[in-house]
Parts: C-alpha cells; structure tokens; sequence
C-alpha cells in the first residue's frame, strides 16, 4: 500500500467504501467484492479498501477483532506486528520500572507497540521510514483515540536523547525472506548493541545466540499459548539483574534461574518444557518444578515420578517404551487401534509428518508418541496426553 492507499481511506467517501468492503469481505472473494464496488466508487478507492479489509481479517489473530476491525495496516506492516498479548507485556514491564515514561519506537511499523505503550500510560513517539506505514501508524493512533506522535525518519539517524527509554524492533527480512542471522538485521547489529549501553527495550527472533548478548543485558524468551513469539533485550533500568528470562503468556509465569539436574531413567511422567523455557537454556527449572530429572543432559524432555501441574511444561504420562524400529511401531499403531497419532521429537532426526505416514494410523484410539535419544539410542514412548 502506499500512503495516498492510506489518505483515500480517511477521506470521504473513504470510510464509508471501506465500511462497505469490511462487512462484505470473505477470503478468496477479493475480485468479485471489487467488481461490485467499482460500480459505486472510484477504482482506486475501492482496490484500497478491500486490500485493507484482507488486512484486518488477517489481523484479528495479533490484534483482537475490536481494534482489527478500526486499525489501518500495510502488508509488510502486518507481518512483522508483535502479538499484541506480547506487546502488552513488554509495555507493562516498562510502564511498572519507568511509570509515564517517554518511549521512541524506532522503526515503529503500523504502531502496535506504540498503543499498547500508549495504552500503558507511556508517552510515546514513532520513527518510521517508510511513509505508508508511517501513515497507518499515525492513524492508528488517532482511531484508537490515543496520544503520541510518528515522523517519517531513519531510525539510524533520530535523535534519542530527549526520550527516557529506546525501544526497536529491527527489521528481520531482506528480499521477502526472514533473517536468523543476527548480523543481517537491520538497522544493523552494531545499532542494537550501541542502543543497549542506555536504557533500552529490543525485540529481537527467539534463535539468538546467547553469547550474542551483551553483558549487562537480559535476554526475555517470550512463548504466548505455548508458541515461541520473540526474545526481548533489556538494558539499563529495565535490566532485570538475570542473564536469561522465559516468560510464559498468557499465564505470566517467569523462570530465570537454572538449577542443577542429574540425567535417569524414564519414569511415569515425561515433561516437555515449553519453547520459551528452552530456548532461554532453563530448561533444569522445569526439573525442580516436577521433582524430575533429565532423560538425557542434552535433551528438553524431563522426567518425574509424580505428576504436578507447572505452566512451565506439558504432562505425558507414559504408557510403554517402544523399540524405535518402524515394524515395532506399525504394529503397535494397529495393536491399540490408533487412528490418531501426535508424534513429537527431539534429538532425533525425523519429519513427524513422514513417519506418521509410514504407520498409517487408523482407528478409534488417540495416542503420543514421543521419539529422542537417550544417550546414543533412539527410543520412543507410547504416551497419554495430560490436559490440566
């Protein structure tokens, strides 16, 4: 979208085109929804508004259906939005330390981290480059009847001086296809560090290496209803005195410390730490959680005697260990009558999706199997899903 898509939606008869498009949109009608409003409207107003409405069905997943249905996004804009249950936490954790703060958002996207620090009681200002979204960022804070700014600019050049905290968000795709490597981001990492020597919040991708964070900066692994969505970097007042943090939403539960744990046999229950647990290398929590221990020292699965409920993991009570061997399982699959089949795995190097296919499950029982490796040998546990 270009920031003239954004003016024809704002002016007359724009709101009423795109009032129009949002309640007669449905996925893949795109076309003849377009069809029939350029019998009413101007061609370019309507192309405008029914790209839109696209946008806002799609954005109900991050942003909710109340504020989806108000806001104003780009595509580009879009993907890259934080969850705004993630965003929320962020704002919150800034506005408890800093109460009233004033926040830059360098490189502020459509705005979703400026309204939910907005939101928050935070004051708030946006720089954005690209002028499209810059204007959906400036309108969505209008439309959402709250307070703050967005200027067009470079992140790399605006001056953060006058502002209390910095908070970035780089961009993590080059070519329409997603950066891992840190050094790729852009601004650049050298940036990053440099904004992370004063008080700073930056979200970065849940893959980044752990001796890639500076020292004096804590490193927040966020998950929201068990997926992993970002990692968050805090400096300065907003450090939190820990090297690494996993954060669990919706529930708020936090770990930041990593006890010892010894390695032992399976026992009744198999626990599988949560994505946020494991990527911030805390996975040992998750055993003095349960009173468990490691299947392997290398491998997320914990193992305990004793079922306990923790939000920092989920319960698979085993049921029988399996030879890892394909004719062993097959026939397992057609002993229990198993037509549903969840396989999960690690440490082992299989597709799920292809083995699952190779047993061919079919039957009324449900069942988990859970592959990975103990020591040098691939094992597999027949398992009961535990729903707490």
């Amino acid at each position: 979208m270009t920031p003239d898509s954004i003016t024809l939606l704002l002016a007359s008869p724009g709101p009423e085109v795109l009032a129009e498009a949002c309640a007669a949109y449905t996925p893949g009608g795109e076309l003849q929804l377009i069809g029939r409003l350029r019998r009413s409207y101007d061609g370019a107003v309507v192309t405008a508004a029914v790209t839109q409405a696209s946008l806002r069905h799609r954005a109900v997943a991050k942003f909710g259906a109340d504020d989806a249905a108000r806001m104003y996004f780009t595509p580009a804009g879009l993907e890259q939005a934080t969850r705004s249950t993630v965003a929320e936490h962020r704002a919150a954790r800034i506005a408890t330390t800093l109460p009233g703060a004033k926040v830059v958002d360098l490189g502020c996207g459509i705005g979703g981290d400026l309204i939910t620090s907005a939101r928050a009681g935070l004051r708030v200002t946006g720089v954005e480059r690209d002028p499209a979204t810059a204007a959906a960022a400036r309108a969505n804070l209008a439309v959402l009847g709250l307070d703050g700014e967005v200027v067009e600019g470079d992140a790399e050049q605006h001056d953060v001086t006058q502002c209390e905290v910095v908070f970035a968000d780089p961009a993590r795709r080059a070519d329409g296809r997603r950066v891992f490597d840190h050094n790729a981001y852009s601004p650049p990492w050298s940036f990053i560090t440099g904004l992370l020597t004063g008080i700073a919040c930056v979200k970065v991708a849940p893959g980044i290496p752990h001796d890639a964070v500076p020292d004096g900066v804590e490193a927040e692994w966020v998950s929201d209803a068990g997926e992993v969505k970002e990692a968050a970097l805090w400096s300065g007042k907003l450090y939190g005195g820990v090297a690494r943090r996993a954060t669990l939403l919706p529930s708020g539960a936090t770990v930041d410390t990593a006890p010892e744990a010894d390695a032992g046999p399976v026992a009744q229950y198999i626990y599988e730490p949560d994505g946020a647990v494991v990527r911030a290398g805390l996975v040992t929590a998750v055993a003095a959680a349960v009173d468990g221990w490691l299947l392997d020292p290398r491998i997320a699965y914990v193992t305990s005697p004793v079922l306990v409920g923790t939000p920092l993991a989920s319960a698979y009570e085993v049921v029988e260990t399996l030879p890892y061997k394909e004719k062993a399982l097959k026939a397992w699959v057609r002993a229990e009558g198993i037509g549903t089949l969840e396989i999960k795995k690690r440490g082992v190097d299989i597709d799920p999706a292809v083995l699952r296919k190779k047993l061919a499950p079919k039957g009324s029982a449900s069942a988990t199997l859970i592959v990975t490796r103990v020591g040098r040998d691939a094992v597999a546990y027949s398992c009961r899903r535990i729903n707490r």
